[in-house]
């Protein structure tokens, strides 16, 4: 991990997350009928809502197009959501202008090739320990735990605790 990690995360108001190998284990999961299942991890969406409260936006651009994330990401409340798109660093500056944001108060967890270009546009690249050696290498901070296993959870809570917001979101639990 960079040493300026913690610092670059101070200033992001924004997380912009990959699906496969980063919410999901990357698997892809065929029913004899030919449907698509995914597997989601509940502190992940626990850790969105989380930020959410405190303020954290989060958005979602995965290179697939399928039914159950589209139905995780819209249970989540997540409203800035892009499927089927590999071309993700365009997106990234147009999800930041629309929020009136900088590119460079932008996070974005990737795990793959097709990552590289989003996370090299923000300020703050994140990634997960199962990735791809050169999305690794990219990183400017990398989860201990992998993607699907509450990845997304640790990024969310490095970046609340970097900007002072991890007390916030846990007193919404304690009453």
């Amino acid at each position: 991990m960079k040493d300026s990690a913690a610092v670059l995360a101070q200033n992001v108001k924004l997380l912009i997350l990959d699906v496969d190998g980063v919410l999901t284990d990357g698997g892809l999961y065929y029913g004899d009928q030919g449907f698509i299942m995914k597997r989601f991890h509940v502190q992940d969406g626990l850790g969105i809502k989380l930020a959410q409260a405190v303020g954290l936006e989060i958005a979602v651009i995965t290179g697939l197009n399928q039914k159950p994330v589209e139905k995780r990401v819209r249970e989540l409340g997540i409203t800035h959501y892009y499927a089927g798109k590999h071309d993700k660093a365009p997106l990234v500056q147009e999800i930041c202008e629309s929020i009136g944001i900088s590119v460079s108060e932008a996070a974005f967890m990737g795990d793959d090739w097709i990552d590289l270009g989003a996370m090299s546009t923000v300020g703050l690249a994140m990634s997960v320990p199962n990735a791809v050696s050169e999305t690794i290498e990219a990183a400017d901070w990398v989860a201990s735990r992998a993607g699907g296993e509450g990845a997304v959870r640790e990024a969310i809570m490095f970046i609340l605790e970097a900007r002072g917001l991890k007390d916030a979101a846990l007193q919404q639990w304690i009453k």
